[in-house]
């Protein structure tokens, strides 16, 4: 048996390995907070849940379902667009339903890339853009998102021989890892690079829903023109707790709607039309519904942060996501400290250079267990002599 050669150039997949790390340390008898993965740890609503039985239990959707989504589902996408945005798309040629946004996002670069062709990526960044980037034979440039340029990279610093070459650029607003926002600004940067070399704004919105503080998340779409060079991806499974539920939507540019369709069609058989209906009654639940999913990760982010700088770090709340984006302490690498955290307190948390080369120096916590487990993790830390200032103190 000989797989394909382009198997080797892509690294071990991250939460993959981190699960590895998990099962190894569960059969050492260790009690495991795993801060790893962001998988809601709360249950999917029990509207969207009801609604899905109701599905399930009538005999017509059991066949196979539209390859693009049904005319429902379609049109429940484009409605919330409407409201959420003021977006105007065509559900019949400008939405698409995925089975969970990563699929898309993964059969978009197959849609689009060719061999010697260009993917534009941030740099840390959800490993699939760049991994299917070289599953596809492009070539990644990665773009370096720092506190320096608040993770907003200035797309004119890319060289004019790579943006020539470019069919792709990704940007994931509000961002994993980092949890960082942009502005309709810098949309609007973003926007006018693409239009000046015709590429493609492939931009994840898995996380728009999931702000906090006052804080709404814009859509790049809602700039003049943006539909012309943009497609966007949502995802059900963060916003309603539904990630094993695999379904989504793409939204925007019907040319490259129609290359994702084509790609869909010839590799998958759409999404159970029950999901879909159970998606339909998640997009149209009352805003309580949301409220209450954020709200619970607000409590969290504030009682985390607020035992973290107790602990030497000065860390701010951020304005979206579940997740903190954290600096490892001065002289280890986020290697280091990510095995420290685990081996020392039994807490996973994730390497930040698992994201990119520029996530080295950071990790990453998801705030996916309990507000209790929260605390029992700091109280580790503390126990176990982890701060940030642990490696000033060990020398």
């Amino acid at each position: 048996m000989r797989p394909s050669k382009k198997l080797s150039l892509i690294p071990p997949y991250l939460f993959a390995e981190i699960d590895k790390k998990i099962d190894a340390a569960k059969a050492r008898g260790v009690d495991i907070i795993n801060l790893g993965i962001g998988d809601p740890d709360r249950p999917t609503p029990e509207s969207i849940v009801k609604e899905m039985h109701k599905g399930i239990d009538d005999p017509s959707t059991h066949d196979y379902p539209p390859y693009q989504g049904t005319v429902d589902f379609r049109k429940a996408c484009s409605n919330w667009m409407k409201k959420r945005f003021n977006v105007n798309l065509d559900p019949s040629n400008e939405i698409l339903a995925l089975i969970g946004s990563k699929e898309g996002i993964a059969h978009m670069i197959f849609a689009m890339i060719e061999p010697g062709d260009y993917v534009i990526i941030p740099d840390p960044a959800y490993p699939v853009y760049k991994s299917y980037t070289i599953l596809c034979g492009g070539t990644p440039y990665t773009l370096p998102i720092t506190p320096d340029n608040n993770y907003m990279p200035d797309p004119a610093e890319i060289p004019e021989e790579v943006a020539r070459k470019a069919k792709i650029m990704f940007l994931n607003y509000p961002n994993n890892p980092t949890g960082a926002v942009a502005t309709k600004e810098y949309f609007q940067k973003v926007l006018d690079f693409a239009r000046k070399y015709d590429i493609l704004i492939c931009n994840d919105m898995a996380y728009c829903e999931m702000t906090f503080d006052g804080y709404v998340a814009p859509s790049f779409l809602e700039l003049k023109g943006a539909k012309d060079y943009c497609v966007e991806f949502y995802s059900h499974s963060k916003t309603y707790n539904m990630t094993g539920w695999r379904v989504g939507w793409a939204a925007g540019n019907p040319e490259g709607i129609a290359a994702l369709s084509l790609i869909k069609n010839n590799t998958d058989s759409g999404v159970f039309k029950a999901i879909q209906r159970a998606a339909i009654a998640a997009l149209e639940s009352p805003p309580e519904v949301l409220e209450e999913i954020n709200s619970v990760y607000k409590e969290r982010r504030d009682t985390f942060i607020k035992g973290l700088n107790k602990l030497g770090w000065n860390v701010k709340p951020c304005k979206a996501t579940f997740y903190l984006w954290l600096p490892v302490p001065e002289g280890m690498t986020s290697i280091d400290f990510a095995t420290e955290m685990l081996e020392k307190a039994g807490v996973v948390v994730p390497a930040g250079n698992g994201y990119g080369d520029s996530g080295e120096g950071f990790f990453r916590i998801a705030l996916t267990v309990s507000t209790d487990r929260l605390e029992e993790a700091l109280l580790r830390m503390e126990k176990h002599g982890i701060s940030y200032q642990m490696s000033k103190v060990t020398k």
